[in-house]
């Protein structure tokens, strides 16, 4: 079988990305983003998915945290499409029904080519320590664009905006892996159009 693997290098004025992602891994990863709870998160996407990752990101995150984070999102979207190819034999969908403590998160999602987004966070809590939970949106923003996915979040409810995030990327990880499993009964790409 051919290799699910994929390194993409985005190099702009205010972000330097490089993400090396293989999606028949086992869960290894080395993440630097220089934002401790968004390497966090993104520490969860590849554990529980059983990717491996290697990211490295340098960014002006003395201007903002918006550009690092925006980044990130599409050059690990832009891995996973360059990963999944033309996408035959895939599952092609995914959902997880995630508790973490008292929280409660759903997360389903398609990976048939046409990207949407739709989040809902029960969580209000705006920041942890000095990061901008809102920032999180725009990754899974610019993820689902560049992968070609359509997502959908909804965190049900939950009091720790930790926790509550923690279940939206677990939850995630765990669709992608059901997602991107390869059905041998799968013959071609998973659509009656014949192509995605």
């Amino acid at each position: 079988m051919k290799k699910r693997k994929a390194i993409v290098a985005r190099n702009t004025r205010e972000t330097q990305i490089r993400a090396e992602l293989d999606v028949d891994g086992n869960g290894r990863y080395e993440i630097d983003t220089g934002l401790p709870f968004f390497n966090h998160m993104l520490e969860l996407l590849a554990k529980h998915s059983l990717f491996n990752l290697n990211l490295k990101a340098t960014g002006d995150l003395a201007v903002d945290h918006h550009h690092t984070v925006e980044d990130v999102g599409l050059a690990l979207g832009d891995a996973l499409n360059q990963a999944l190819g033309d996408r035959k034999g895939i599952e092609r969908y995914g959902f997880s029904l995630m508790p973490m403590d008292e929280t409660l998160s759903r997360v389903a999602l398609d990976l048939g080519g046409r990207p949407y987004l739709v989040v809902e966070m029960a969580n209000k809590k705006k920041k942890i320590l000095d990061f901008e939970l809102s920032l999180l949106g725009e990754f899974l923003r610019a993820f689902a664009t560049q992968a070609r996915m359509n997502l959908h979040v909804r965190q049900f409810y939950g009091t720790d905006a930790h926790h509550a995030w923690e279940s939206v990327f677990k939850g995630l990880a765990r669709a992608l892996k059901a997602a991107c499993r390869r059905d041998p009964r799968v013959k071609g790409v998973p659509s009656s159009k014949g192509i995605l």
